[in-house]
């Protein structure tokens, strides 16, 4: 295999553990309501870190953006927009069903579209039967996954002596808005993989295809900080929480932290995509969703969510993360 492939594979990797954790910090955020992490949570993540970045990183940025035609900057916002309000609802499923489940329920459903979408749209001419039986097996295998470790968190869920981690409604609605979320929660590499023409309009002033990507974050995130920023300030008036930004820290840090460990990963991934090849922003997907799971799988159990689970409930975690493993491989090699 080529040295590209492994940087790609370490990029993504490290991209996959910096997202899975990037929400650990909201649990010691104790002062702030959820609205008002969020809020700083998504001016800092979706505005300030990806202009930054595009900025100092993409050079001659702006002659890059006026080559371009509307539709061309409408795609990727229109798909941002729709991640958007997934991810109002990621923020929401993580208080209510924890790390774990609700990474397993969100980032499976998301893997599987955000996967075989731009796979089938972008490249369906290349696609022979033998690159798709290992793709499919190794989605087949990660669903499998992901079912159990599912299936862990509603035996956790269930045991009388568990330590809940859901703070308001009942399970079965929580797990729909996962859902729901997960669906939508795709957009976002939608707006990544039908964005590229912005990425090869940098490329065409002269940025290498690594620092070009970093070119579609400002535009394809923009679409969604009106959901995030939109039901931030309705929970901010409905709760009256806006008094609490007297009181800045340490919770400023804390949703601070969870802005640049979620930007850097994205950026991460943006620059592995350029280095998997023709299938970066499709297999590279799949593969950096496992790695969130995995991530925020054994930062749950770290942080005490499985304290007090069953023994049954600990086995199919463990199970869960060999089956995410072999997934890995399968979705590695189909790329290489």
């Amino acid at each position: 295999m080529p040295q590209s492939f492994w940087v790609g594979m370490l990029l993504i990797f490290v991209a996959g553990v910096m997202a899975g954790d990037c929400m650990l910090p909201l649990k010691w955020a104790t002062r702030w309501q959820w609205e008002n992490t969020w809020l700083v949570f998504s001016i800092v993540s979706l505005v300030v870190l990806p202009w930054m970045l595009a900025i100092f990183l993409v050079h001659d940025l702006f002659r890059a953006y006026a080559q371009l035609s509307l539709i061309q900057f409408a795609i990727p916002i229109l798909f941002g927009a729709g991640w958007g309000v997934a991810q109002v609802l990621f923020g929401i499923s993580i208080r209510r069903l924890g790390m774990a489940l609700a990474y397993a329920i969100v980032i499976g459903l998301g893997t599987l579209l955000g996967t075989l979408v731009p796979l089938f749209a972008q490249h369906r001419a290349q696609l022979g039967k033998s690159l798709l039986a290992e793709v499919f097996t190794g989605i087949a295998i990660m669903l499998v996954g992901i079912t159990l470790s599912a299936w862990a968190g509603h035996i956790r869920e269930r045991a009388p002596d568990a330590v809940s981690v859901t703070t308001s409604g009942r399970y079965g609605t929580a797990v729909v808005v996962a859902v729901l979320c997960g669906l939508l929660a795709p957009m976002l590499n939608y707006s990544f993989a039908f964005g590229q023409d912005i990425a090869v309009a940098a490329a065409h002033v002269g940025n290498s295809d690594a620092r070009a990507a970093y070119a579609v974050w400002p535009i394809g995130l923009a679409g969604g900080l009106i959901p995030n920023l939109g039901y931030s300030f309705f929970l901010l008036r409905k709760n009256r929480t806006g008094r609490q930004f007297h009181a800045v820290f340490p919770d400023v840090l804390w949703a601070t932290l969870m802005a640049i460990l979620w930007m850097g990963a994205m950026a991460l991934y943006g620059m592995s995509a350029s280095y998997l090849g023709k299938f970066g922003t499709s297999i590279g997907w799949g593969l950096f969703q496992i790695f969130m799971i995995m991530t925020a799988a054994l930062s749950g159990v770290i942080t005490g969510e499985w304290k007090s689970a069953p023994p049954s409930a600990r086995n199919f975690l463990g199970v869960s993360l060999l089956c995410l493993g072999s997934a890995t491989a399968l979705l590695a090699y189909a790329n290489h």
